[in-house]
């Protein structure tokens, strides 16, 4: 018996309401309306004022002049602001990479089944659940350089001279704000890759076990490809978190050391009145940063997703 082919119905020719009016009516547009306004109140609006401010010259007065991209142009100039952005970079790079090995590695185990793995769980989200501020003054008395457990340490092992502290130097610092943020936000990491992990099959690691295929073999042909997503969308809150990053150099380093969202804030609310919109062109910059990761994050989960 000839099978009939069974097309959908075009849209071709139909106006604008009638389009609406075949995919539900109005009442969708209505239901997402107030999250629309909400992001635009407290995401576009901010973003776009900020652009605006970042173009005149003082926007504390009444009559601000326009000047281009002449504050962009003193901020990327700035010696300290250069600083900045290799010590947000460097900051990035080692802590995302490291968080997401560590962050997969607890997930991996926290996978098994043992006694007491729901109570484990809930104990390792302790120091994510911490304001960054409180978990940077609390490392911050263990890196003192008389009486911080973290410095005594490392002098016993002589990695530190004796009196001397990792808040010391612009190394040092970095180094003291990775520790820090690896211990508080690698759980955040490992909850992440969990959830992908739960959801594998446990019928593919038994056909591969069948097949002769070692440990190694199961990790590398099945667990990386099924949580790549996750993997990818851990990457993306992480590298957006760390490229931010604020409290740990505000606390670490103050003036000396500050990361790029440190520096905008120092420019905006310690400096003067002229500082105000190169501040704010500095934190434009962080936002640049961030949209640029997102984009090729997105793009690369949309690859992902169609070849899945």
């Amino acid at each position: 018996m000839a099978t009939q082919s069974i097309q959908k119905p075009s849209n071709d020719g139909l106006t604008l309401l009638e389009r609406i009016q075949a995919r539900g009516g109005f009442m969708p547009y209505f239901l997402v309306l107030p999250t629309m306004l909400v992001i635009l109140a407290i995401g576009v609006y901010p973003m776009l004022n900020s652009l605006s401010i970042s173009t005149v010259d003082n926007p504390l007065i009444a009559s601000p002049q326009f000047v281009g991209l002449a504050n962009y142009t003193r901020v990327l100039g700035d010696p300290v602001f250069q600083s900045a952005v290799r010590t947000t970079l460097i900051f990035t790079v080692f802590s995302v990479i490291l968080e997401m090995l560590l962050g997969l590695g607890v997930a991996l185990l926290l996978h098994k089944n043992f006694r007491g793995r729901g109570l484990v769980r809930a104990s390792i989200l302790v120091p994510w659940a911490f304001p960054t501020v409180v978990s940077a003054q609390m490392w911050l008395l263990m890196y003192n350089d008389q009486v911080g457990i973290v410095t005594t340490i490392l002098q016993w092992l002589h990695l530190l001279a004796p009196g001397d502290t990792l808040l010391g130097s612009t190394g040092g610092v970095i180094v003291a704000a990775l520790i820090t943020d690896i211990w508080k936000t690698t759980p955040f990491a490992a909850l992440l890759l969990l959830a992908g992990l739960q959801v594998i099959p446990a019928e593919l690691y038994e056909a591969v076990s069948i097949d002769g295929g070692s440990r190694w073999q199961k990790f590398w042909h099945v667990t990386i490809p099924l949580i790549k997503a996750q993997l990818l969308i851990t990457f993306l809150f992480r590298s957006l978190d760390a490229i931010r990053v604020f409290d740990l150099f505000y606390v670490f380093g103050g003036q000396a050391t500050p990361s790029m969202a440190s520096y905008a804030n120092i420019k905006m609310f310690a400096g003067t009145p002229g500082d105000f919109a190169p501040g704010v062109a500095a934190a434009v910059v962080v936002f640049l940063f961030g949209l640029i990761i997102s984009l090729l994050v997105v793009a690369a989960m949309r690859d992902t997703l169609q070849q899945a």
